[in-house]
């Protein structure tokens, strides 16, 4: 993998939209007890935090799912598909605690419920060629986490792709098992999207977390961040990184 590219198409959709991207290389995501108790308290932390984005008693009026219910309305989807902030902060708006799962994926949940924003993590080892974000013709190769067949991509859905397939559906909905983070997994692409002003805000600050989270549990320098932009759609990875 060579770059994130962000395709004219989902700029068509979303032209005040803004993709951010982090890279890190190096990371050992095997669980152990070292720091185990510490994530508990990251994740316990960040399920509290969450409670700011639940104001409202009918949980699809909350403004941060309503205002991904509403971007998902832009394009074709599978039935169901929410965004991945979504699903988590209706586990906490149920009462659910969360428990440790491996390092990168309870340091990037925490984040994700902190700021109210979707994160998602890619094994970019697996990436064919480069990772975009576009909407797609269809058809594209796609099988899901824990599933069994194919599923592919939908004409005019919104995913990240790469030469080989679909990597993600419906924006940071649903990864594919093919390039799914796992604790194997040692360099990486974090990916946080943002529709509105207000979301680029929270953003922004998530990824920077988000960096520092990564340098203090994985012991790696991060990438810069890179804002991608409709003036600026593409995040090419550092020579200094596989």
């Amino acid at each position: 993998m060579k770059q994130v590219l962000v395709d004219p198409s989902f700029w068509a959709l979303f032209p005040d939209a803004q993709i951010n991207i982090l890279y890190a290389d190096g990371i050992n995501n095997h669980s152990n007890d070292d720091n185990l108790s510490d994530r508990q308290q990251l994740l316990s932390e960040a399920t509290t935090a969450a409670g700011k984005f639940l104001t409202n008693e009918t949980f699809r009026l909350n403004p941060v799912v309503d205002q991904w219910r509403i971007a998902f309305q832009q394009f074709k989807k599978k039935k169901g598909a929410r965004s991945s902030i979504e699903a988590l902060l209706k586990r906490v708006n149920q009462g659910h605690e969360f428990s440790p799962i491996d390092p990168m994926v309870d340091v990037y949940n925490s984040v994700s419920l902190t700021y109210g924003v979707p994160v998602g993590i890619e094994d970019r080892d697996k990436i064919k060629g480069d990772m975009h974000l576009g909407q797609v013709e269809g058809g594209q190769s796609f099988q899901p986490v824990g599933a069994d067949e194919d599923e592919p991509t939908l004409p005019g859905e919104v995913a990240y792709y790469d030469e080989e397939g679909a990597v993600c559906r419906c924006l940071n909905w649903r990864d594919a098992q093919r390039t799914m983070l796992t604790e194997d997994s040692q360099n990486i692409v974090a990916v946080i999207e943002a529709v509105t002003p207000e979301q680029i805000a929270r953003a922004n600050e998530a990824m920077d977390e988000l960096s520092k989270l990564v340098s203090r549990y994985f012991g790696v320098e991060p990438s810069p961040v890179y804002h991608l932009t409709k003036d600026n759609p593409a995040a090419v990875v550092p020579d200094n990184f596989n």
